[in-house]
């Protein structure tokens, strides 16, 4: 069995042991695989796993051996599910490892909007508060979250662990879902998309990008949020037209955003959103913590030997 990894370098940049995986057979581990390099490096493969490198019909076409591709992640629209179905590949994925982390995150993002920490950490670092007259200060608006409004589009595990913490925090939470035909949980109320973009102090997005709601976080549905309100996204990017948040964050109708995610990966310099007022953004980072990348490795080791046992667990095709 030859096992190629296409881009290891994200899962483990050195932190982490091999060994779940290399006790399973012939491995290759690329940190990175340019496109025009991927055909050669995986044409004696077996089988493949990528976290973020496209596995399209054309280069599944040229991959006769290739019998499995495990998706370290959970989403996996990286890779053509169709093509590989027919060309009798099993895909699977990774769900919930990331969960805890994820929502940690972003809460993290929502505190340094409410209370500007790194901002106000950066002013006493530079002199400010041994110059000022009173005993304290504060450069922004501070925020009091107990008792505003907690907006979640999408509950699976991550936006259930977001919605928890609401809940300590005293907030008042409101989902958006697909299904709703269950009892929601105990101060928790579905709603449509109109009223919880409306009556939300701050709204988070923890749903996949499909064809029906790529980029859904439009003009038309920012004009809805109250002025005084924050967007979180550690979801995907590309739920969101950056140039028309951009254009709500600078003209003072949203304030303030904070992103783990955005629409092309690595971005350009120019994106929209690294100018725009009161916005934050991490470079996907939510993720990633030792814990959460040791949960991943173990997993996928999980799943190839599921492969090898004739009985595939996490298949999505």
């Amino acid at each position: 069995m030859n096992l190629v990894y296409a881009d290891a370098y994200t899962l483990n940049p050195g932190d982490l042991d091999w060994t779940p995986l290399k006790s399973l057979g012939n491995v290759t581990l690329y940190d990175r695989t340019p496109p025009d390099q991927l055909i050669e490096r995986l044409k004696d493969a077996d089988m493949v796993l990528v976290n973020k490198v496209k596995m399209n019909r054309e280069t599944l076409e040229q991959l006769p051996k290739l019998r499995y591709i495990g998706v370290t992640a959970t989403g996996y629209d990286i890779i053509d599910v169709k093509a590989a179905r027919e060309c009798d590949i099993v895909v699977t994925n990774v769900k919930g490892y990331g969960s805890p982390s994820v929502a940690q995150l972003t809460i993290a993002l929502l505190l340094e909007l409410t209370n500007r920490v790194g901002l106000h950490a950066d002013s006493v670092r530079a002199g400010d508060w041994t110059r000022n007259p009173d005993f304290c200060y504060w450069k922004t608006p501070l925020v009091e979250l107990a008792g505003k409004t907690l907006g979640i589009v999408g509950f699976g595990d991550i936006g259930k662990s977001v919605a928890s913490i609401g809940l300590a925090f005293g907030m008042t939470i409101l989902v958006n879902r697909r299904h709703t035909d269950e009892q929601p949980p105990s101060g928790i109320r579905y709603v449509d998309q109109a009223t919880l973009f409306a009556e939300s102090d701050v709204v988070s997005l923890h749903c996949p990008v499909t064809d029906e709601n790529r980029a859904f976080v439009n003009r038309e549905l920012l004009s809805r949020m109250k002025p005084t309100a924050f967007l979180i996204n550690t979801s995907r990017g590309a739920l969101i037209n950056e140039p028309d948040l951009a254009e709500a964050l600078n003209q003072d109708r949203l304030a303030g955003a904070g992103l783990d995610v955005v629409t092309v990966e690595p971005p350009s310099a120019g994106n929209p959103l690294f100018s725009a007022r009161n916005c934050i953004v991490t470079p996907h980072l939510a993720w990633a913590t030792l814990e959460s990348r040791q949960r991943l490795l173990h997993e996928t080791a999980e799943n190839i030997r599921a492969f090898f046992a004739g009985k595939p667990r996490n298949v999505v095709n």
